[in-house]
């Protein structure tokens, strides 16, 4: 097949590739580690062996098989394989290529499937280029991409293609992988003799993290950089360490990990599991995420999580915002430690939360409810001649500090204060509230008749 993918694939240059492209599947039965969607018997699976494909969107984090996937699709088909790279490419490029895939289909009958490695390196006008040979079929997309298609992608070339997650590969996965490329007839090493520990490779394939190339990487370092005997390498687990780098933190700032990681920090917090949210946090302090974005978090939390089942838990976030914006890392840490464990310990109550979201709609979708007479301003002339504050009586000039009066509103409508906490006292202070409006009414009643 006359295209990019088969070319690099020839002997000469193999030489000159990773080893991870060296060893590349080129099966689908070769291809590890994604069976909830490339299994037997699977939609993707069987739309690729009948050759029948639609428009695909192949998304997930690095080295887990997309673009080998790609690869196997391109060796496989029938239809014109045209691979190009976001990074590289432009619309002048990319309108030459979907005018040739006309002419193809037009004069030879021929589909083409257009790939396009890094999708999400497309800028919105480049992404609607493609829109209207996608929807005539002109061409059959396969985007490849490592960012939430849902946000980095335009929304009708989404609704034109099938969206495929590929998952992070487990330590099995990656460990399989290695041992497959240790006996793979093009790894390169074919001259060599090569043993290795089992231990070694399980190191490697905790170390990939998920990212099966990264694992290869660091073991062709090490069979590169290890002393031969007689032409035979012994991989063992010293060897492997000193050839990995730093450890790899699975975050960028911007993107998708970014809103998973925060999500699981916050839940955590709910969820009363400080030790979850501690460890959140260390992975987003660690990857650079600046202190004050978990700042805000902790007093939003403070506010929607634990509200008034411990009012002091918004004491404690806020004073942690404004302590590490004067002290700021790394000892900010000690004090986003102390928030966190704090706030992830105290009881729970959205009470507050779900009161405002009732009131804003009530706001919104329903009448406007008038300010009574008795609560309106009196703080200028003329106010008690219209009625202004007429009838208000001063809760603080009775006993308990509560007299009943009308306010505009039931009580209870919108703030249900739950037994947890310091709001079982609000609860039961309302509910007394509650009797005496109650008990008010009933003379009332009774007065009438």
């Amino acid at each position: 097949m006359d295209n990019l993918f088969e070319k690099s694939e020839q002997p000469k240059s193999l030489a000159y590739m990773p080893l991870a492209r060296r060893v590349s599947p080129r099966t689908i039965d070769e291809l590890i580690g994604q069976d909830a969607i490339l299994g037997p018997g699977k939609a993707l699976r069987r739309a690729i062996e009948t050759d029948c494909l639609t428009s695909l969107i192949l998304w997930g984090p690095p080295g887990t098989g997309k673009t080998a996937l790609a690869r196997i699709i391109a060796r496989h088909t029938q239809s014109f394989f045209e691979p190009i790279n976001a990074v590289t490419s432009n619309v002048r490029e990319l309108r030459t290529v979907l005018e040739k895939a006309r002419m193809r289909l037009q004069r030879e009958k021929r589909r083409t499937i257009l790939f396009i490695d890094e999708i999400h390196r497309f800028n919105r006008s480049q992404q609607d280029a493609l829109l209207p040979d996608v929807e005539m079929g002109h061409v059959i997309l396969i985007g490849v991409t490592t960012e939430n298609p849902y946000f980095s992608i335009v929304s009708p070339l989404l609704s034109r293609s099938q969206i495929f997650r590929f998952e992070s590969l487990n330590e099995e996965s990656i460990f399989q992988i290695l041992q497959k490329a240790l006996q793979h007839p093009q790894n390169g090493f074919q001259d060599c003799e090569i043993t290795f520990d089992d231990e070694a490779l399980r190191f490697l394939a905790r170390y990939g993290e998920g990212d099966a190339r990264r694992a290869l990487n660091a073991l062709e370092l090490a069979i590169l950089t290890a002393k031969e005997n007689n032409k035979k390498i012994h991989i063992d687990t010293a060897l492997v360490q000193d050839c990995v780098s730093e450890k790899l933190l699975h975050y960028d700032k911007t993107g998708d990990e970014h809103y998973d990681i925060a999500s699981a920090f916050i839940k955590s917090i709910r969820g009363s599991h400080p030790d979850a949210a501690l460890y959140w946090m260390a992975r987003m302090l660690e990857a650079g995420e600046p202190p004050r974005f978990l700042a805000r978090r902790l007093c939003i939390a403070a506010a929607e999580d634990i509200g008034n089942a411990d009012p002091m838990a918004l004491i404690v976030a806020v004073s942690a915002w404004q302590a590490t914006e004067f002290i700021g890392m790394p000892e900010a840490r000690i004090i986003l430690a102390q928030a966190v464990t704090y706030l992830a310990c105290a009881p729970k109550s959205n009470a507050s939360y779900l009161a405002i979201e009732k009131a804003m709609e009530m706001v919104k979708s329903q009448t406007t409810v008038p300010v009574p007479q008795a609560l309106r301003d009196t703080h200028y002339r003329g106010a008690e001649m219209l009625g202004h504050g007429v009838g208000y009586q001063y809760p603080h000039d009775a006993e308990e500090g509560y007299i009943p009066q009308d306010y505009g509103l039931q009580r209870g409508i919108f703030y249900q204060p739950l037994p947890r906490g310091m709001e079982k006292t609000f609860l039961e202070r309302l509910k007394h509230c509650s009797e005496m409006d109650q008990q008010l009414e009933k003379e009332q009643k009774e007065h009438n008749e």
